[in-house]
């Protein structure tokens, strides 16, 4: 294998003999990329000896380009996909394709109800079902939201939501041009034979019949959370196996029955461990995500990450930069996330939303070789303004609205590499990290 710009075998996957074990399969996916090089992005020429052929790789393509994934790729791969998934190929990567797109992101409004209480309590707020139908409420008919955008993680309750009008919560996210989707798994658990704190995350039993029904209800993508932790001793080899074999369980899963699946194999901000630390651990988390994925046949053109960003523990005694996150970010994705995923939808992890929008500015303005779209799935980095405007109080919802749309134009900018900090406004100074974070 041959390839410029010292572009290492860690980056070209699909020139990667593992990646090519399958000679089948693997001849036709690389066969419909020689046609389709636009969609690659790395710089230089590979040799692929083993199909016979070499091909030219295009340098990055942003805009409508970079972000379209045409049917005719899903077309050809889907003659070569196993189960469910081959029905909906053309729609998975429509849906993965369009969440990805240029300056559009992710609302992470996925709160299970106990922790969407303390959201409102953080605000004076009593957690009733009213209160969390007013507040979801005012999320959803947000005018303009979909210009920011593209998608939205609800929590089962809120999928079957509606507003005080009646109207479906699904129905008022498409008509504001947002792509519902839905947090399918069931929490976490303790990890027996691993450290005491380490979990692994429960929801594969019945998780093909409540995917197919989520869908009918209107959902087009899911998300399953995996967590693991960083200390002298962890993440222990069981607790990365485990977390990954069920992301890439639950992955194959929805997507037989039509669902986007967002893999999020979160590491938490616990510890005083270096960025250095944080890239290694990265690095064999996603190798074994990835390798499992492939393994249970997962369909990666319609599929999206959420990482976290590359950072030093929260109680790290030095000093980080956005450019340095940036940079370590950047290279552990290069080294383990195949180009053929079409975005990488970041989690803000506590940090506060100026902070994830500076640090995701910046990443997207560092050259890269990796094809992906960098984004953002906030949850409070998008929320906490809008929160503390609207109070729980009817008069305040059209200023809370004007905060969240401040919080999504930021990031949607930063998504694009030119987001200016302090150029929107953000009442969350702090950031909400929080020990063990759990939702």
């Amino acid at each position: 294998m041959v390839c410029g710009e010292r572009c290492c075998a860690h980056s070209v996957y699909l020139a990667d003999k593992r990646y090519l074990k399958r000679s089948e399969e693997r001849v036709a996916y690389a066969t419909i990329l020689k046609e389709d090089s636009d969609r690659m992005a790395f710089v230089g020429s590979v040799s692929v000896s083993k199909l016979g052929y070499s091909y030219a790789i295009s340098p990055p393509v942003r805009g409508d380009r970079y972000a379209k994934r045409t049917s005719r790729v899903s077309m050809s791969l889907a003659a070569n996909l196993k189960g469910g998934v081959e029905t909906f190929a053309d729609e998975l990567v429509e849906t993965a394709s369009k969440i990805a797109s240029p300056g559009r992101g992710i609302l992470a409004v996925d709160e299970s109800t106990k922790t969407i209480g303390k959201r409102l309590a953080s605000i004076g707020v009593e957690n009733t079902e009213e209160n969390r139908q007013g507040y979801r409420q005012l999320l959803f008919n947000c005018p303009g939201l979909g210009e920011y955008i593209s998608g939205a993680i609800l929590f089962e309750e809120t999928l079957y939501q509606s507003g005080t009008d009646d109207t479906p919560f699904v129905d008022c996210l498409k008509g504001v041009g947002v792509i519902p989707g839905i947090k399918v798994d069931k929490g976490l658990s303790p990890l027996g034979g691993a450290e005491s704190f380490e979990t692994w995350c429960t929801g594969l039993d019945g998780l093909s019949e409540r995917a197919a029904a989520y869908y009918k209800q209107g959902a087009r993508f899911a998300k399953w959370r995996a967590v693991l932790q960083i200390s002298d001793s962890t993440p222990s080899k069981l607790s990365i196996h485990e977390n990954a074999w069920g992301l890439a369980r639950y992955a194959k899963t929805v997507q037989d029955q039509g669902l986007v699946p967002i893999i999020e194999p979160e590491i938490l901000m616990d510890g005083d461990h270096s960025i250095e630390r944080t890239a290694e651990v990265q690095e064999e988390v996603l190798a074994t995500v990835y390798k499992f994925c492939d393994l249970n046949g997962v369909f990666l053109e319609g599929s999206l990450l959420k990482p976290n960003m590359t950072v030093p523990g929260a109680e790290f005694s030095g000093t980080t930069s956005p450019e340095e996150i940036g940079e370590y970010t950047v290279r552990t994705l290069e080294r383990q996330v195949p180009p053929s995923v079409p975005g990488i939808m970041f989690l803000s992890g506590g940090m506060s939303e100026e902070e994830a929008s500076i640090n995701l500015s910046v990443m997207n303005k560092a050259p890269r070789r990796g094809p992906w779209s960098l984004s953002f799935s906030y949850g409070r980095a998008l929320q906490q303004s809008c929160l503390k405007t609207w109070l729980g109080k009817e008069e305040n919802v059209g200023a809370a609205q004007e905060a969240l749309l401040a919080r999504a134009r930021a990031n949607s900018q930063a998504n694009l590499g030119k987001y200016t900090p302090g150029s929107e406004k953000s009442l969350d100074a702090q950031g909400t990290f929080e020990k063990g974070y759990k939702y």
